[in-house]
């Protein structure tokens, strides 16, 4: 198959059978690192994201673009004899399938991992569920917001422990699923290298969501005590957490002892060092209450401004607390390349977040934009030996869907 050409992933293929969010994930990170990262649409409307709308840029799905980049598109009829059989010839040549179908749909298509490694012995086979490949919840489907839910994150999420339960923000579970999935392939694909022996691995939302809660299952584990919501403050720390300025909210880390007394002599109480109530870390976490309600009548006579630059003075760690818009437009965001622009066939420049790995010997990048629908359909195929006839009788089939790359003027 093709290779990307660049990155420590180069000459890896990935066939991408996932949708939405968690298993795409997986294979964006594979395919910024260099991957030829195959993505596999169904005939009927594609990946699901590319339902995920509003908002859209020029009719394409923002969503579906995000999640997408750097992959080459094909979509096929698995329903269909030569649908399937063209994809079987893709796994037969890849390195790594991904897929998240529920159990059982890949072996009634005749691509479970038992059959296709028969002719690709050397084949990784990564799922990715709700719940994982076996348990008494296998067969069942996962979101990210259940997993967050059973996984005891939405427990630990919010302004108190008496409040009602909170979802992070992010969908924390599809793509730390995702990100574990890429990290198990890796390790297979370094497996193979020295052995040649292919193997099946998988994860799940759920194991995703629990490998959040390490301090708080810490806890837990010591204590017999489930820990709960905190608002912003941290379970074995203090302080660690936002303090109230005049204009609004910093973080602060000034939990170690060089750092706590620094801190008070900038905020002029030098005198809470030696009061009982914070004297010790345990102290002050005993006391949370009480210490956020000292820090927040000294944090509150300036502002955010002024006091982030007397603690970046100082050394102490703190940071403002931005909104999506100001990380795109922070500074350190840009050294890192963390939001590049590509240019989409229909939707023209837009922009996408970057790769958060930095390799110095072989960089990852992002190099194209999502496929629009049915995209590298033909090129694909004809890759793997169809003729130009046998490609277009698969569109007139209804096999293959073979797209067409509309220019920037009959897209505007």
């Amino acid at each position: 198959m093709a290779n990307s050409g660049f990155g420590p992933l180069a000459g890896m293929t990935v066939i991408e059978l996932c949708h939405h969010m968690a298993g795409p994930t997986c294979g964006l990170m594979l395919a910024d690192m260099g991957a030829d990262v195959i993505k596999i649409e169904k005939i009927a409307g594609g990946d699901d994201s590319r339902r995920s709308v509003p908002p859209e840029i020029k009719g394409e799905p923002a969503a579906f673009m995000m999640m997408n980049r750097n992959k080459r598109g094909v979509v096929l009829d698995l329903k269909t004899e030569k649908g399937v059989a063209a994809l079987r010839k893709l796994i037969g040549k890849a390195d790594v399938v991904t897929e998240n179908f529920r159990p059982g749909v890949m072996e009634r298509l005749g691509l479970g991992y038992d059959t296709l490694k028969e002719s690709n012995p050397g084949l990784i086979y990564a799922s990715i569920s709700g719940f994982g490949r076996s348990g008494p919840y296998a067969k069942r489907g996962g979101f990210d917001l259940i997993a967050q839910g059973m996984s005891g994150l939405m427990s630990i999420t919010g302004e108190r422990p008496d409040g009602p339960p909170v979802k992070v923000g992010a969908p924390m579970c599809d793509i730390t699923a995702g990100l574990l999935l890429a990290l198990g392939i890796c390790a297979a694909y370094s497996h193979r290298i020295k052995t040649g022996e292919g193997q099946r691995l998988d994860t799940s939302l759920f194991e995703a969501g629990i490998t959040h809660t390490y301090w708080q299952s810490a806890i837990a584990f010591a204590t017999g005590v489930a820990p709960r919501a905190m608002g912003s403050a941290h379970p074995l720390n203090a302080p660690y957490q936002a303090v109230k300025c005049t204009d609004g909210y910093i973080n602060i880390g000034a939990n170690g002892k060089v750092f706590w007394e620094k801190m008070l002599g900038l905020i002029g109480a030098p005198q809470l060092a030696d009061d009982p109530r914070f004297r010790t870390n345990g102290d002050r976490l005993a006391n949370l209450k009480a210490l956020e309600a000292e820090l927040n009548a000294r944090f509150e006579t300036q502002s955010c401004a002024h006091w982030l630059g007397v603690l970046e003075e100082a050394g102490i760690p703190a940071g403002p607390i931005l909104d999506v818009i100001q990380m795109h437009n922070d500074p350190q965001t840009a050294a890192r390349h963390m939001v590049p622009t590509v240019d989409h066939p229909v939707a023209g420049e837009v922009q996408t977040i970057g790769l958060p790995i930095k390799f110095e010997g072989t960089p990852g990048r992002v190099a194209a934009p999502a496929p629009i629908f049915g995209q590298h359909t033909a090129e694909v195929l004809r890759e793997l030996g169809y003729s130009d006839d046998d490609i277009a009788e698969m569109g007139r089939d209804g096999a293959a869907h073979l797209g067409e790359l509309p220019g920037k003027e009959a897209a505007e």
